[in-house]
């Protein structure tokens, strides 16, 4: 029993560090990959040697494969709470809304506005870059000015440059408050 329970809690370490080390591996974060890396294989070896040793019961296959299930949810949860990157907001809207951009800008936010022509009249789009622990509540303020905006969230893998880098600078070092 008491190997049972080991295997399982090991899986519940070992795969949230895997799920981070890929992240940190696709956010070029090479040295925290690495670090991640190493007690990711310490942590995969010693727990296969505990499974692999004399008798594999099913009991303890069948822990370490629900440990591992349960540990890609937790790795998720940990990696949203961490919010590590930015974000790019695309927003569409019916109507120009200057009073949302305003906010938005008053706040902190770098926003592009566009024009274009939709299927049936004038459109609006906003594109707001921030940081990712910030997108809900960009998302939460869009949606309280105009319940009807669409919405795209992605994340840029590079950018350089403007305004928004230097705004973001100077989030980071604690100059612009953000609301």
């Amino acid at each position: 029993m008491y190997d049972i329970i080991l295997i399982f809690l090991l899986q519940l370490i070992l795969v949230p560090i895997l799920s981070l080390r890929i992240i940190f591996v696709v956010k070029n974060l090479s040295l925290l990959a690495s670090i991640f890396g190493f007690m990711e294989a310490l942590i995969y070896v010693f727990g296969l040697s505990i499974v692999f040793s004399g008798e594999q019961s099913i009991a303890e296959m069948l822990v370490y494969a629900l440990g591992f299930g349960i540990g890609i949810f937790i790795g998720g949860f940990v990696e949203q709470k961490l919010a590590i990157g930015y974000t790019t907001l695309t927003v569409n809207l019916l109507h120009e809304n200057s009073e949302l951009v305003t906010k938005l800008r008053n706040d902190g936010f770098g926003v592009t506005v566009f024009e274009g022509m939709g299927r049936d009249s004038v459109r609006y789009q906003l594109q707001i870059l921030t940081s990712r622990s910030l997108e809900e509540k960009v998302i939460n303020m869009i949606s309280l000015a105009d319940p009807h905006a669409f919405i795209i969230s992605y994340e840029p893998r590079k950018f350089k440059g403007g305004y928004l880098l230097k705004s973001m600078k100077k989030k980071a070092k604690g100059t612009v408050k953000v609301n």
